[in-house]
């Protein structure tokens, strides 16, 4: 065999093994629940494996925990749409970028809910995942905090700053300030100034400087 031909039948062996790879980890969560085995056969199958597989198995396992107790006729239906596999493929490539624990088991407990409770339009879904893609955990920790309900006996005066600093006493004025400002270009906090000088009371605080879509979201983020 000529030296050139080595480095080409290492590759050949490389694949090889990343290709029955793919097969046992779609044979695993095929044998456990099987109803979700194909999506996620067709899923693999077209993924460029790399180090980033140990991450999506991660979220395959506890995928394949969530379910394997779990029946469902509407479901089961579900998860045969062309929809619920684009999620699925969306959802899986993320997570397979995604290098932060915390995030990709929030991806996992989107797509468990998802097969769960299925019937949300696709668009909403959509927008949920690519805000996840966007947050990070500390953004979820200021969210909560500006949603947060005051002690109704509450009357003062003061700043959104220092009843933010109050609320996380481990995060800086410039941590926090900076949070604010992506959680509105997240679209899910409406609150811009955090120097001005508020009276407030049990029934008027931050809570109000959460959009719509923010409450939604974060309602979301907590059931799951």
């Amino acid at each position: 065999m000529d030296k050139d031909d080595a480095p080409k039948k290492n590759e050949i062996l490389a694949g090889s093994t990343k290709s029955e790879n793919v097969l046992d980890l779609a044979a695993m969560v095929t044998s456990v629940v099987p109803w979700i085995g194909g999506p996620v056969s067709i899923v693999l199958s077209g993924m460029s494996i790399n180090r980033k597989f140990d991450r999506v198995k991660e979220v395959l396992d506890g995928l394949t925990n969530d379910l394997k107790d779990f029946k469902s006729e509407a479901s089961e239906k579900y998860v045969k749409t062309d929809e619920f596999g684009e999620l699925l493929e969306k959802t899986l490539l993320k997570s397979a970028d995604e290098r932060n624990e915390q995030k990709r088991k929030l991806y996992r407990a989107f797509l468990t809910h998802e097969i769960k409770s299925p019937g949300k339009s696709y668009d909403e879904q959509l927008r949920y995942l690519r805000t996840m893609e966007g947050v990070r955990p500390d953004h979820l920790r200021m969210l909560k905090a500006i949603a947060d309900k005051p002690k109704m006996d509450i009357h003062r005066t003061g700043s959104p700053l220092a009843t933010l600093q109050e609320r996380l006493p481990d995060m800086s004025a410039d941590q926090i300030r900076l949070l604010v400002i992506e959680l509105h270009d997240l679209h899910l906090s409406n609150l811009t100034s955090l120097n001005g000088i508020m009276t407030y009371n049990g029934a008027q605080d931050l809570q109000h400087h959460v959009t719509p879509y923010g409450q939604s979201f974060l309602d979301f983020i907590l059931y799951i």
